[in-house]
């Protein structure tokens, strides 16, 4: 292992552990030439060997990671972004999100799936901000909702639009920035693009 001699690492402990992390497929092997001319083994870290650390990075079934949450208008444009752990329910990131807004009315209702439907987030969001939530009841659920209202959240697939549009750039795919604040640059600079497209 080549370190210029600030760290030395036995052959016999240096391999068994790359082999140990390419099983839990933290790493990838390529079997390439050396600047020797020698064939080697060469070992690439993989998003899931990352080390990822920081403010608003939390535990997942997958590791760790952060979510981020979006709120566009009926064009499918960013009216507000959020970075926050990967630990909560997004329900209750919903007025963390609303109150990172660009802009400062609020909107009148707002279009979830399935995991939005929180008799606590309804009654939040209407005392709070006076936004009606719509969103299709989970299974098991007494209907709070006529037909008319979620008919609206047939147009959820914007926000799916929005996420493809701002996963354009790679660096907001993966987190690999450790401050938050980096992260989130990067992300308002990506809406500000998606935005001047649409001018």
């Amino acid at each position: 292992m080549l370190s210029a001699d600030a760290l030395t690492i036995e052959e016999g402990s240096l391999y068994p552990a790359l082999q140990r992390m390419l099983v839990k497929g933290w790493v990838l092997a390529e079997w390439k030439i050396s600047v020797n001319n020698r064939r080697a083994r060469f070992y690439t870290l993989t998003t899931a060997g990352a080390k990822k650390g920081g403010a608003a990075v939390g535990p997942t079934r997958r590791g760790k990671g952060s979510k981020t949450m979006a709120i566009c208008d009926r064009h499918g444009l960013p009216v507000a972004v959020h970075v926050a752990s990967a630990s909560p329910y997004e329900p209750h990131l919903v007025p963390a999100t609303l109150d990172a807004r660009f802009l400062t009315d609020l909107p009148t209702r707002l279009i979830g799936d399935r995991g939005y439907d929180s008799d606590a987030l309804d009654e939040r969001l209407m005392t709070q901000y006076s936004i009606e939530m719509i969103a299709a009841h989970r299974r098991g659920r007494r209907s709070t909702q006529d037909g008319r209202p979620l008919r609206r959240a047939r147009r959820r697939w914007k926000i799916e639009r929005l996420f493809a549009w701002l996963h354009n750039s790679p660096r907001l795919v993966t987190r690999w920035e450790r401050h938050v604040d980096n992260f989130l640059g990067l992300l308002h600079l990506a809406c500000a693009r998606t935005l001047l497209r649409h001018l």
